[in-house]
């Protein structure tokens, strides 16, 4: 796994979507963007913007699985989806309100830092923060 901290600059994202797309893609060889790991949520008319949420890499989702089914390698939480009882109790205690919950999975969806959406993301909204620390 790239080590990868992405970052994100929202005042370039123009709501397209393709991070999503490719996500899914990459993830779950599906084009789904509601199996994405990263959510565009458009705030319109006011203030006219969209916002990005991904996962930031923090652990509060491994502090409170019970069933240890979430756990850092590398810098990167990643669940197993062996472990995962689908509880949903990471969901609820994400403080970015980053993680998904697909009816189709039986865990929930977390960006593994896997960079698909830094390297298709046009207008640079997403971005490596160790190759560019502002943008």
């Amino acid at each position: 796994m790239k080590d990868l901290r992405i970052a994100l600059n929202e005042a370039r994202c123009s709501g397209c979507r393709t991070c999503q797309v490719i996500c899914s893609l990459h993830n779950f060889a599906e084009n789904n963007p509601k199996k994405a790991a990263v959510k565009i949520v458009g705030h319109f008319p006011a203030p006219g913007r969209f916002e990005i949420k991904i996962c930031n890499q923090c652990g509060v989702c491994a502090a409170v699985c019970q069933f240890e089914a979430i756990a850092e390698k590398d810098g990167v939480y990643v669940i197993d989806r062996e472990k995962c009882t689908g509880c949903g109790e990471c969901i609820e205690a994400c403080p970015s309100n980053a993680m998904v919950k697909h009816p189709a999975e039986t865990a929930p969806i977390k960006c593994v830092a896997c960079g698909e959406c830094v390297t298709l993301c046009q207008r640079g909204a997403l971005y490596d923060a160790d190759v560019r620390e502002v943008q």
